[in-house]
C-alpha cells in the first residue's frame, strides 16, 4: 500500500512538472513578443523556472482555500498564446477561476477571447521609443534597481537602463562594480549573465549595456555624448533631497526628470506608488519615492483608514541595520548609531509617521513613530497600533486586508500571509511594499495591532520601478480588473 502511494505521488508530481514545462515557452513568447506579463494571483511567471510556476500555483491555495492546478491554468495560457495581444498584465489564476464557473457553457478559447477582447488588438509598442534611465549611485538600491530593470527589459521597447554614475574607486573599478551586481550576500546571484566591455567602460547584463560614468557632481555629466536623451534619472545616493540640490541633475544635458529614493524635503512631492500617483504630473520634474518604511505602511494605513477610519496610532519599526551604522563601536554623529550594528538593537528615530501625512493628508497629526534597528541585514517589520473609528474583529479586519491584497488598486503594494511559521528571512525578495502577517493581528473593539513585514531593499526598489513606469507612461492594463 505504501509503495503504491509513493508511486502515485511521484507520478502526480511529474505530470505537474510536464504541464509547467510546457507553459515556459508560451509565457516567454507572450512576454518577449507581445510585452504581456503573465501572473498567478499577482505572482509573475515571467523568467520563472518550472518549480517557480508550481510554487506560484501553490501560493494561490492560501487565497482560494483550494488547490489551483497547472492542469487548469495550462489551457488558459495556450488560449492566450493563440491571440495577438497588446501589452498587458494578465492574471491566469483569476482567469482560470472565472472559467471554472462557466466552463460547461463555453470553450476555453471562446472564454479567453472574450475576457481579453480589450487587449486582443494586435502587438503594439508601449512607447513610441524606449525611455532612457540613468542610475545616480550604484549601491544597495542602485544595484537592485539595475537587476529589476534588466529583468523587465522584455523586447527592449520600454525602459532601457543606459548608465550608472559613480565616483571612481580604483583602477579595477569596473570589474568590482560588475562583481557586486553579479553576487549579492542577501539577494543571491544575478539571474543571468554579466560581462564587461572595457572599451566602453560598461557592464553587459543579459545583453543590456550599462555604461559606468565617473563624476563628482550631477551637473558635470553630459549624457548626450553617450547617446542618452530625455532620461529619467534615479538618484539613490540621498545626498540631495531639496529642490535646489536635486535640481542640479536637471542642469546635466540629457536628463528631463529625477526620482529621489529618499524622503524629499520642502515642496518636492513624496509619492508612494499606488497610493498618490496623481502627484506624478507631466510638469513635475523632481519627485521623491519616500522611504522604504513609508512605502510599507502607507498602503495598509490607507486601506484601513478607507474602511474603518483611523483616530490615532503609533508606528514602531524593527528595521534591519543599514550602511550608515558602524560595524563595530566607533564615533558616529548620531546618537546610538555608533554602536555595533550586528551586535545590538539600537533605538533610533524614524520620519515615517510624519511622512504618512504627506501622502495621506487626513492622517496629519494622528500618528507617532519610532524605530529600532535590529541585527539582521534585510527585511524589516512595522507594527501599527491603531485606534479605529469603528469596532471590528480579527476575522473581519483580516478578511478585508486579504481582499485588498487580491483584488484592489493596492494589490501590488499590499501582500498577505496566513502562515504560522514565517520569519523575516522568508520575505527576502518580496516585490510588495508590505506583507500583512494575518496570524499576528490583534483586535479589541476599536483598537487593533497590525504586523507588516517588508523587504526594505527589494520591495522598496520594486515600488521605485513602479513609479518610474508611471512617469514613463508604462502602466499596463491589468486583466481581470
Amino acid at each position: 500500500m505504501n509503495n503504491r502511494k509513493q508511486e502515485e505521488h511521484l507520478k502526480e508530481w511529474q505530470a505537474l512538472e510536464e504541464y509547467a514545462e510546457q507553459m515556459l515557452p508560451l509565457i516567454g513568447h507572450l512576454y518577449r513578443d507581445n510585452n504581456v506579463v503573465t501572473t498567478v494571483y499577482g505572482r509573475s511567471l515571467v523568467h520563472c523556472t518550472t518549480i517557480d510556476i508550481l510554487k506560484a500555483h501553490r501560493f494561490a491555495r492560501q487565497i482560494l482555500d483550494s488547490e489551483l492546478s497547472v492542469r487548469d491554468t495550462f489551457p488558459v495560457v495556450v488560449a492566450m498564446s493563440r491571440l495577438d495581444l497588446a501589452p498587458a498584465r494578465i492574471d491566469v489564476g483569476k482567469l482560470t477561476v472565472r472559467y471554472q464557473a462557466v466552463k460547461n457553457s463555453t470553450t476555453v478559447d471562446d472564454f479567453v477571447r472574450q475576457e481579453l477582447s480589450s487587449v486582443n488588438t494586435g502587438r503594439s509598442p508601449i512607447l513610441s521609443e524606449p525611455r532612457d534611465v540613468v542610475l545616480y549611485g550604484f549601491g544597495r538600491i542602485g544595484r537592485l534597481l539595475a537587476r529589476i530593470l534588466v529583468e523587465k527589459a522584455g523586447s527592449g521597447e520600454k525602459l532601457r537602463l543606459r548608465a550608472a554614475v559613480v565616483r571612481k574607486g580604483s583602477a579595477d573599478d569596473l570589474v568590482k562594480r560588475a562583481s557586486l551586481l553579479r553576487r549579492d550576500s542577501v539577494h543571491g546571484p544575478f539571474n543571468g549573465i554579466i560581462t564587461i566591455d572595457e572599451e566602453e567602460n560598461a557592464i553587459i547584463a543579459n545583453g543590456n549595456m550599462i555604461r559606468i560614468i565617473y563624476a563628482d557632481a550631477p551637473e558635470n555629466v553630459d549624457y548626450t555624448q553617450y547617446g542618452i536623451n530625455n532620461a529619467i534619472l534615479i538618484d539613490n545616493t540621498g545626498k540631495w533631497r531639496d529642490r535646489e540640490g536635486l535640481g542640479r541633475h536637471l542642469k546635466a544635458k540629457g536628463v528631463s526628470k529625477v526620482i529621489l529614493t529618499a524622503p524629499g524635503k520642502g515642496d518636492i512631492p513624496n509619492v508612494v506608488s499606488g497610493v498618490n500617483n496623481e502627484l506624478i504630473t507631466a510638469d513635475e520634474t523632481l519627485i521623491s519615492a519616500a522611504s522604504c518604511t513609508t512605502n510599507a505602511i502607507v498602503p495598509v494605513l490607507k486601506a484601513v483608514n478607507d474602511r474603518f477610519g483611523i483616530v490615532s496610532g503609533h508606528v514602531e519599526t524593527c528595521h534591519s541595520y543599514t550602511n550608515d551604522q558602524n560595524l563595530i563601536d566607533n564615533y558616529h554623529k548620531n546618537n546610538r548609531r555608533g554602536r555595533s550594528a550586528p551586535l545590538n538593537m539600537v533605538i533610533t528615530e524614524t520620519g515615517a509617521a510624519k511622512a504618512v501625512a504627506k501622502v495621506i493628508p487626513e492622517l496629519t497629526g494622528k500618528l507617532t513613530g519610532n524605530a529600532i534597528r535590529v541585527p539582521t541585514p534585510n527585511v524589516s517589520l512595522a507594527i501599527l497600533n491603531l485606534e479605529l473609528g469603528q469596532a471590528t474583529d480579527v476575522a473581519g479586519l483580516n478578511a478585508y486586508l486579504r481582499d485588498i491584497s487580491l483584488d484592489s488598486p493596492l494589490q501590488n503594494q499590499v501582500d498577505y500571509t496566513n502562515s504560522p511559521e514565517v520569519v523575516s528571512s522568508d520575505f527576502v525578495g518580496s516585490r510588495h511594499a508590505g506583507v500583512v502577517d494575518s496570524l499576528a493581528t490583534i483586535v479589541q473593539g476599536k483598537r487593533c495591532v497590525l504586523y507588516v513585514w517588508y523587504d526594505n531593499e527589494f520591495g522598496y526598489s520594486c515600488q521605485v520601478v513602479r513609479m518610474l513606469q508611471n512617469m514613463a507612461g508604462l502602466e499596463l492594463p491589468t486583466i481581470p480588473n
